[in-house]
């Protein structure tokens, strides 16, 4: 594994994202649901004015598929999606969250259905303090790239 970019902050985070996903036209989001749902919004922001499409599946559940699409109050979940095929896949960190329950293998399988006849094929992981190295999911996907973020918090009294 090899560091290719350093960056600080949530925008160092989204515009290394932005730069990994310029080729990709559609987009799988996976994550808990819930915690990681925000973040795949987040991340979809900086697509918004794109034609890519963008999904969010919650956990490997893909009957449960749905658009991220932007409103006017940023990007949000909409309509169900019916096929979730797709040339990127994101697996966000709450996947490998213990208790979440979401079997790296498992999803290994998810992944390469997803990408099943795409010609081009990207995996990226995107987490918070080495969930994704920590919790052993590079020895089970091919990731292609990781964006392994780390929070530093401080909490103040005035």
């Amino acid at each position: 594994m090899e560091v290719v970019n350093t960056s600080k902050g949530i925008g160092g985070q989204l515009n290394d994202f932005r730069k990994l996903v310029t080729d990709s036209q559609r987009i799988v989001f996976f994550g808990s649901a819930g915690f990681c749902t925000p973040f795949a919004e987040l991340l979809a922001f900086v697509l918004r004015n794109t034609d890519k499409e963008l999904i969010f599946v919650p956990g490997n559940r893909l009957d449960a598929a749905k658009l991220i699409v932007p409103t006017e109050n940023g990007m949000q979940l909409g309509d169900a999606v019916s096929s979730v095929k797709a040339d990127t896949v994101v697996l966000l960190g709450g996947l490998s969250m213990p208790k979440i329950g979401v079997e790296p293998k498992i999803m290994k399988e998810t992944v390469e259905e997803v990408l099943n006849g795409s010609d081009t094929k990207l995996i990226m992981g995107v987490c918070f303090q080495s969930m994704l190295l920590n919790e052993e999911w590079l020895d089970a996907i091919n990731f292609d790239y990781v964006i392994d973020s780390d929070l530093t918090n401080e909490l103040k009294e005035i």
